[in-house]
């Protein structure tokens, strides 16, 4: 599951302010792109298998390594955004900001 307690389990610490929302998905696809796609090109210059043999192979790794990588990234986030004491962006209301 990828949704986080909303207090912890040893301590009752709140946690229900946080969320970590979907940046977490967008690093995991850059980090996934930033492995596969290079793996993708060399096995294409090296072999050039046909499509079917790149969709066979690449999909199933991305989706694994997506899935993979995706409670980590959550976890770092949400990691981050405890230990910055992070929270939603507001706007200044008293006038005197630029």
């Amino acid at each position: 599951m990828l949704r986080f307690a909303d207090r912890c389990g040893h301590c009752g610490q709140d946690f229900s302010r946080e969320d970590a929302g979907d940046g977490p998905a967008v690093f995991v696809i850059f980090a996934v792109g930033f492995i596969l796609v290079p793996m993708a090109l060399v096995a294409e210059v090296a072999f050039t298998p046909p499509f079917w043999v790149h969709a066979l192979l690449w999909l199933p790794l991305a989706a694994v390594l997506c899935l993979a990588l995706l409670r980590v990234f959550r976890g770092a986030m949400f990691a981050l955004q405890y230990r910055q004491d992070a929270s939603e962006g507001r706007l200044d209301d008293r006038g005197d900001g630029p």
